[in-house]
């Protein structure tokens, strides 16, 4: 059967998260019910390169669908959000799968951004995309507090205790802080993330930015590897998965 990539975006605002629960509704039962309207009502499996939780948000996520007939790129594309309304779960882009191709596997590295607004006034327009922090925070100071964990290191401390990863081990390749008027923007690149990792380095963060902590006690909290160590899980709002790359990437059109 063809198999398709899908590069989707969504706001995960009142989804239980991607994966299908046991109760509440998913991102991937949408797509699958979708899906299975293409497919004469039989069920279609998704693959996703990284299933984001509850209330987070995607600009960029991928994942892949086998169907039993062909279809045009951009057919399959309208078809599936014409089957996905009036969900905020929308296909930006399908195409041809490479042979061999896995939307999680096959990914080379991801991208998130945790955005944080902090003002006095509540967010109108940006209710559900941002976390709401009520005072000024040092955005300098989280950014030197974001250097101590570049690059490989054991994320424990940063580390959900559900998280069924085999290995603590990961490498943050980028992980930036800046403002934006009163946004304060964490951007986070890595070949994969453990359970909350972003989460909870975006929590430990901004105790060093409301002057809770520290900058050096970051690097103390990493190397302490312990959960405890490190600062709370921030709220899912703010985080975003903004990108994910492959190597061929399946949504680049080459000439024959």
């Amino acid at each position: 059967m063809p198999r398709y990539a899908l590069r989707l975006e969504y706001d995960g605002t009142g989804f239980v998260g991607w994966q299908i629960q046991g109760t509440g509704l998913s991102l991937q039962a949408v797509l699958e019910a979708a899906a299975a309207k293409l497919a004469g009502g039989q069920h279609v499996a998704s693959i996703v390169a990284g299933r984001t939780d509850a209330g987070v948000h995607a600009e960029a996520q991928v994942a892949q669908i086998d169907l039993p007939t062909a279809y045009a790129p951009d057919r399959l594309r309208d078809a599936l959000n014409f089957h996905m309304k009036p969900h905020r779960l929308v296909v930006l882009q399908a195409a041809p799968a490479p042979a061999g191709w896995n939307a999680r596997f096959s990914a080379t590295g991801r991208a998130y951004r945790f955005r944080i607004l902090d003002r006095r006034p509540r967010p109108a327009l940006l209710e559900g995309r941002v976390w709401h922090v009520e005072r000024r925070l040092d955005e300098a100071a989280m950014a030197a507090a974001a250097a101590s964990l570049l690059g490989r290191h054991d994320f424990t401390s940063f580390r959900a205790s559900s998280c069924q990863a085999n290995s603590p081990l990961r490498t943050l390749d980028r992980l930036t802080v800046a403002r934006h008027g009163d946004i304060i923007e964490i951007a986070a690149e890595a070949r994969s993330f453990l359970h909350h990792q972003v989460r909870n380095i975006a929590g430990t963060l901004k105790l060093v930015g409301d002057g809770s902590w520290p900058v050096e006690r970051v690097a103390a909290a990493l190397a302490a590897r312990d959960r405890r160590a490190a600062g709370p899980t921030a709220p899912p709002d703010g985080l975003a998965l903004t990108g994910v790359r492959y190597d061929p990437d399946p949504f680049i059109r080459t000439c024959p």
